[in-house]
């Protein structure tokens, strides 16, 4: 080995080499190139999750790229030694970094996908939710499509059969908008609702929460979104349409290409274009183009399309906003009712949260004087609903023994009745064919001997088997009394249409769920139709009947939201029957919770949500009061609580172990590593302190490389 490290002063140590190998090379250095001469400094929003990190950071923009880095594109640049991904928000002439800046790697693409609106609702959406940016930007803007950005679009011209009705990009449109129609039906039955159009088609912002009116073929508040959304383009302003699924998109663009509303296609200026993430990334990326470009003003999609960069918003609507759909499942779990609240609020947006019933969340907006209710008088009520009968044990008493049947002789009559006008749906809360059994002689339940998973059956023939691991328990015996018989505790779709297909010899069975497929309509005439809920297909003229089976189950589960679940399951499906005029009967079967069956025999949706909202505020359960869940190690947790600066008036609630978290196989781990969660309380006033109090914890345990994941859910969905 030779090589001498010089000691000289202000000489750098050199590494020892072997003899006869050659030095190591001096590392490069890449020379400086020429900065922008106009606003040199590029603020940039990182792809990096950390929560220290969530902030902007400054680089210098490169002359040659200067062109290309505007604000809303993407660029790489250099982080922590790594090329990360991200965003140019802003160019400035002077940095507040003192030192030198590193440049921007590259321009990824000079196409503007990360609009001021849009970064305002996401920066807004993180706050509320106590998240980074970054999360949320990777929900609002899809991943990118080169070939599609590459594709030649013609230029823009207005459709010929829909003169004005498409604005220009921040513009107003090319011809005089028409007057909207504003004296529908269905908004005619609304007090309030013609005002709401007249004031949406104005430019004004108003908010409403609308609960919309049953019809036979399922599509009748298809037609009121598209009404409402053509008097958003009368006032020269875009639509945006969220829905629950892909399924309710296709209906929704059914209605606006009757209203005129047709869809996009390159070379046009307005139409409308669908955001799913079914469609796949090119057709996905291409339609978000399409409106970042300005060249569509109407956008109906799934949750992630409330972030969609539509100019000059003017209306935001969000279906069913109860359904669990809307829950984003990835960090930061915002929600796409509130995520378009805080869109039409930022950008002078008309807001219309509608549905079939009316969540607790948004009777809070009516409660607090935020939003209008735009309920239907009863006479149109009575008018468009069915005849709704609830069989629960005081109502069948008179029938003896035959009430404790599954089906008892009420529904049959009823059934039998409608299968002479048509088709009747039979919904059952549960898929599969016997999804729970149980002991048959002590009642036990039946459970895997391995993993201690319920069982279940899957067919007539078909031996017990684990739900959760999927072993097969063949020689199955009870741990408590040895017995080695099963009973049913549970029947399924797949049960149920068996037993329906022998009790009703010759008449079609049909079954609509996520295990069989879900069917999207079923013929005008006399079959059985089973189906789950949320995969009742429609009728062309509406079911004759509907018997909905079971419904102590759908009630009998713990969570704050069971009762408002339970008519939101019940009412999607007595929508699709004839109204009570034309003979459509419902009947509720089973001893269900008494305030929503009643909320479904009188059809009011809205004094369920006031009466839960009331209880909710005495118990200071949420949406009365804002809460955010804590879930972890609990040493991880207890750290992280004693580190929170809550204002007056937060209270913290456990941290308490989370049951059926923890595998079996780690009962002896440290009582410090077991999973618990804690619930931060606050009243409303006060909840985005509390929420930035929860961030900055969270944001110096992330600084600190603090072991244990800790998960933050703001306002979560369920806290029993």
């Amino acid at each position: 080995m030779s090589g001498v490290a010089d000691e000289g002063a202000g000489e750098a140590a050199v590494q020892l080499t072997l003899a006869g190998l050659p030095a190591p090379r001096r590392p490069r250095r890449r020379a400086p190139g020429a900065v922008a001469a106009e606003r040199p400094v590029a603020l940039v929003a990182v792809d990096r999750p950390q929560p220290h990190l969530d902030r902007f950071f400054e680089y210098a923009v490169p002359e040659a790229s200067s062109a290309a880095a505007q604000p809303g594109t993407r660029v790489r640049v250099r982080f922590a030694g790594q090329d990360v991904d991200g965003y140019v928000v802003d160019r400035r002439d002077e940095a507040e970094h003192d030192g030198e800046l590193a440049p921007l790697r590259r321009v990824v693409s000079p196409e503007v996908v990360l609009t001021p609106a849009v970064l305002a609702a996401a920066t807004g959406v993180a706050r509320r939710y106590a998240g980074t940016l970054a999360d949320v930007l990777r929900l609002a803007v899809p991943p990118r499509h080169a070939r599609v950005e590459q594709e030649e679009w013609a230029s823009p011209s207005v459709p010929p059969e829909d003169p004005g009705a498409a604005a220009a990009p921040g513009g107003s449109p090319a011809t005089a908008p028409p007057e909207p129609d504003v004296a529908g039906a269905a908004w005619a039955d609304l007090p309030g609702g013609a005002a709401f159009l007249r004031r949406t088609a104005a430019g004004e912002s108003p908010h409403a929460v609308w609960q919309a009116l049953p019809s036979p073929d399922g599509t009748g508040w298809t037609r009121d979104v598209a009404r409402a959304v053509v008097a958003a383009r009368a006032g020269g302003r875009g639509s945006l349409v969220v829905v629950p699924s892909a399924a309710e998109v296709a209906l929704v663009e059914d209605a606006l290409e009757r209203a005129g509303v047709g869809a996009w296609v390159p070379g046009l200026q307005g139409g409308r274009v669908r955001l799913v993430a079914d469609d796949g990334p090119a057709a996905r990326y291409r339609a978000f183009l399409a409106v970042s470009r300005g060249r569509a003003d109407v956008v109906v999609g799934t949750r992630a399309a409330a972030f969609a960069p539509v100019a000059r918003l003017g209306l935001a609507v969000c279906w069913d906003d109860a359904d669990a759909l809307h829950a984003e499942p990835r960090a930061p779990y915002p929600h796409a009712r509130e995520v378009l609240a805080l869109r039409a609020s930022h950008e002078g947006a008309a807001l219309l949260v509608g549905g079939y019933v009316r969540s607790v969340q948004a009777h809070r907006w009516v409660a607090a004087g935020t939003a209008h209710a735009l309920v239907p008088h009863r006479d149109a009520v009575r008018r468009a609903a069915p005849r709704v009968t609830a069989l629960t044990s005081v109502e069948l008493a008179r029938e003896g023994p035959a009430a404790a049947a599954r089906l008892p002789a009420p529904a049959w009559r009823a059934v039998t009745e409608g299968l002479a006008a048509g088709p009747v749906l039979v919904q059952v809360p549960r898929a599969g064919y016997v999804p729970a059994v149980a002991c048959g002689t002590c009642r036990a339940p039946a459970r895997c001997t391995h993993c201690s998973g319920p069982l279940e059956l899957t067919g007539p023939t078909a031996p017990p088997r684990c739900r959760w691991c999927g072993r097969l328990a063949t020689a199955w015996r009870c741990p408590a009394c040895s017995g080695t018989t099963l009973r049913s505790v549970r029947v399924g779709s797949g049960r149920t249409a068996e037993e329906l297909g022998r009790a009703f010899p010759g008449v079609p069975v049909r079954v609509s769920g996520a295990a069989t497929g879900v069917l999207a309509q079923v013929p005008d005439r006399p079959a059985l139709v089973v189906a789950t809920p949320g995969a009742e297909p429609r009728a062309a003229g509406g079911y004759a009947a509907a018997v909905l089976l079971d419904a102590a189950v759908v009630t009998s589960r713990a969570g704050l939201e069971v009762a408002v679940d339970a008519l939101r399951t019940w009412m999607g499906a007595a929508a699709l029957v004839r109204p009570a005029g034309e003979g459509g009967r419902v009947l509720l079967v089973g001893d269900a919770a008494p305030q929503p069956s009643q909320a479904l025999v009188r059809w009011d949706p809205a004094h369920l949500a006031e009466r839960e909202l009331v209880e909710r505020a005495e118990l200071g359960l949420p949406p009365a009061v804002h809460m955010v869940a804590l879930e972890g190690p609990r040493d991880a947790v207890e750290a992280l609580l004693a580190r929170l600066a809550l204002p007056d008036g937060a209270v913290v609630l456990g941290p308490l172990a989370v049951e059926g978290a923890a595998p079996a196989e780690a009962v002896l781990d440290p009582e410090t590593r077991r999973p618990v969660r804690a619930l931060v309380r606050s009243p409303w006033p006060v909840a985005a302190r509390t929420t930035a109090a929860v961030a900055a914890a969270v944001a110096t345990r992330s600084a600190r490389r603090e072991a244990g994941p800790v998960r933050v859910v703001a306002e979560p969905l369920e806290v029993v």
